[in-house]
């Protein structure tokens, strides 16, 4: 069987990357751009940073900021009707997973109309056309959506998050710079940035994992662990290898799926609205004991990658020693370990749902609903 890989067309990466927009824009002729960003980043003037560039060309814009921390159905429909009402014959999207996420599904209906009921585009939906041109620039390490073919909405109605896969939605180009992630609070520093330790290690012990895949994922894997603590005290080299290390797994585990901590985190998200990088951090020590016993030696070369000397270890040992390294990074970035929302009565829905959802199936070790419960009960 032939392994797939998909990748951005071009990627621009460093200090002072945006810079290279306008002439992106002006080498393809297009005339007015739709910007999707999140209120917050327009509110702060991150977004302006892109917008400044545009000005002094005398580029024509557009900006969309109806745009929620976990993207809805109702976000997508109205960014839809947005973008045919602005004239914009391309995109630009600027923020974290929330704008890109919105972006991606905005773009793939204008293109192919049929799916504008939105829920129609969940798992792998068949799409014949690409996404209107998109530059994707990243304000978080950690989603890395500018570099995948992923995204994920959440359907109100039903209480669920629901994941589309589809390599016609991967943005066009990738700016990523990380002078635009600098005024992350170190919260959101922490949070996204374990969301990208968990895409590394999903990743590299999925059951899709392949050679390719896997080097990229465990260099993410060291460079998440090297970074991460300086990113959150924003420290210039912190922020830099982060804002690598993200976009590293991102075209990594983009090609070769996730896990069951992701299933669950997506369930948290839905019901509580849990930050996802917040839920993926507190589920992932907790999944990578119960996946253990799957992961042949990859736990050590992990243990490894996170700084760990594996000397005289044997497997039993450098498998509690990757877990407690990943559970000492997520403390140490003050990510919580217990969820005060999760109530006993909800588990089954939860474990239902996770159980249901599209990241499932890529866990290194079969599961149940009943094995997700037990796994959710271990955050109360």
């Amino acid at each position: 069987m032939a392994n797939r890989f998909v990748l951005n067309g071009i990627s621009y990466h460093g200090k002072g990357a945006i810079m290279e927009i306008p002439g992106i824009i002006k080498s393809k002729g297009f005339q007015k751009a739709f910007i999707a960003s999140d209120p917050d980043l327009v509110k702060f003037n991150v977004t302006k940073k892109i917008t400044d560039l545009l000005d002094a060309e005398g580029m024509a814009y557009e900006v969309y900021s109806d745009i929620k921390p976990n993207p809805t159905i109702e976000n997508v429909k109205a960014g839809v009707a947005a973008y045919k009402a602005s004239g914009a014959d391309y995109m630009i999207t600027v923020g974290g997973g929330s704008s890109m996420d919105t972006g991606k599904a905005i773009g793939i209906i204008i293109n192919n109309p049929e799916f504008e009921d939105v829920r129609s585009l969940e798992g792998v939906a068949p799409t014949k056309n690409p996404t209107v041109f998109t530059i994707a620039v990243p304000t978080t390490a950690g989603t890395a959506a500018e570099a995948t073919i992923n995204y994920v909405i959440t359907d109100v109605e039903k209480k669920r998050k629901f994941v589309c896969v589809d390599v016609n939605d991967i943005p066009n180009i990738a700016v990523v710079d990380p002078d635009m992630m600098a005024t992350m609070p170190k919260g959101l520093t922490a949070s996204t940035g374990m969301d990208a330790l968990t895409h590394a290690i999903e990743g590299y012990t999925t059951k899709a994992a392949w050679e390719l895949a896997d080097c990229l994922n465990l260099e993410a894997i060291r460079l998440i662990a090297k970074n991460l603590r300086g990113a959150v005290q924003n420290e210039a080299e912190g922020r830099e290898g982060m804002a690598l290390g993200q976009y590293v797994t991102g075209m990594a585990f983009s090609n070769v799926g996730l896990g069951i901590a992701h299933s669950m985190a997506h369930t948290l998200g839905a019901v509580y609205d849990t930050p996802h990088g917040v839920a993926c951090a507190m589920m992932l020590p907790i999944v990578m004991e119960y996946n253990a016993d799957c992961s042949g030696e990859k736990y050590k070369n992990i243990a490894e990658a996170m700084g760990v000397d594996t000397t005289g270890m044997d497997q039993e040992t450098y498998r509690k020693a990757a877990v407690e390294a990943v559970r000492q990074l997520s403390q140490d970035v003050g990510i919580p370990s217990k969820l005060e929302a999760l109530k006993e009565e909800d588990l089954d829905f939860l474990a239902e749902s996770a159980f249901a959802d599209a990241c499932c199936p890529g866990n290194p070790k079969d599961t149940c609903v009943e094995d997700l419960k037990e796994l959710f009960r271990k955050l109360m």
